[in-house]
């Protein structure tokens, strides 16, 4: 099968299985698994913090992010878009009683900061206190401006307020910019990597900021049942997947653009190659056959998610071929 619903669908390399199969463990929950260590300390120098922690998932990592930064009846700034917002369970609010303020995104992925600014409550026993702006690098496979963000922080700045990005797919972002991930990490007080979407890795998250952030972030996985034992065996691929992932993933980029502009070329699609940027491609069935469609590829031996707009993502495990055959595949399903 051919996997076009997500880059979380990836499978470990056979390196990776093999330094999984090798890995030196030890008890994560004491702190004395070297790989886990090993993975962090890296992990926070590359992207330029003090500390990491290793996390099972991207949800994990966020909402120890928010509850880390945020006190219960505190307030956090988002997207009404945004994936700690709507695809994470409501997790900032049931588990770490805190509430998000949601902003309408603009059509480029960003919040458009001077409704952050007005959405910013007053020191009032009426209102949550706002401690933290929440952004996310993609979003739905756009990419925030160098400059927007360097904006935010002012914002953040002048209002005492802390800075969070759910950077899942932040190396897709640095690489479509053109620039080092620290361009990037460096405007935030706290950032979240997914290990398990275009980077490679078969499970896994990180979580950075501080010594002290960190500290709290590791007391709070404990709490929420994230703290894993021999986790080194998971930590072995995501190591790799830190330091190989990021180098081929402009070929991601470019099937997606090839992808684009081979669905711009069937007239029952509607799709603006423009707006594909990193390793994600919508389109519209104009028909509104996308359950047909999508019923027809797993036929064929491809897998797509049948959404209004439909989402196909590119990663390691596609290739140009593979592309080719999706695009072969849709032109004989509207023949």
């Amino acid at each position: 099968m051919i996997d076009f619903r997500s880059d979380t669908v990836t499978r470990p390399t056979a390196e990776m299985r093999d330094a999984m199969a090798s890995a030196e463990v030890g008890d994560d929950v004491y702190g004395d698994d070297p790989t886990v260590n090993s993975l962090q300390a890296y992990a926070a120098e590359r992207l330029g913090f003090e500390a990491a922690l290793f996390t099972a998932t991207g949800t994990q990592a966020n909402l120890l992010a928010i509850m880390s930064h945020c006190g219960r009846g505190d307030e956090y700034l988002c997207g009404q878009s945004a994936h700690n917002y709507r695809y994470e369970g409501g997790g900032a609010a049931v588990l770490g009683s805190v509430q998000p303020q949601p902003i309408e995104n603009e059509p480029d992925g960003s919040i458009n900061l001077e409704k952050a600014k007005s959405a910013i409550k007053a020191d009032d026993f009426h209102f949550a206190p706002t401690r933290l702006l929440s952004l996310e690098n993609t979003i739905g496979g756009k990419v925030l401006s160098l400059d927007y963000q360097r904006q935010a922080r002012s914002l953040c700045d002048d209002h005492n307020l802390l800075l969070h990005l759910d950077g899942a797919r932040v190396f897709n972002a640095a690489v479509k910019s053109d620039c080092d991930v620290t361009e990037i990490t460096r405007h935030y007080d706290s950032v979240s990597v997914c290990l398990s979407k275009g980077l490679g890795a078969p499970v896994g998250s990180l979580l950075l900021g501080t010594k002290a952030f960190i500290g709290r972030a590791t007391r709070l996985r404990k709490m929420l049942g994230g703290g894993m034992r021999q986790a080194g065996i998971l930590a072995a691929a995501g190591r790799i997947a830190l330091e190989q992932g990021p180098l081929r993933l402009f070929e991601d980029h470019e099937n997606a653009e090839y992808l684009s502009a081979g669905l711009a070329g069937i007239p029952q699609l509607d799709i603006n190659p423009a707006s594909t940027q990193t390793n994600i491609v919508y389109a519209r069935c104009r028909s509104g056959r996308a359950e047909q469609l999508r019923d027809y590829l797993g036929d064929q031996g491809i897998l797509i998610t049948a959404g209004v707009p439909i989402r196909f993502v590119t990663h390691l495990d596609v290739n140009r071929q593979d592309v080719e055959r999706l695009l072969g595949a849709i032109r004989r399903f509207y023949e």
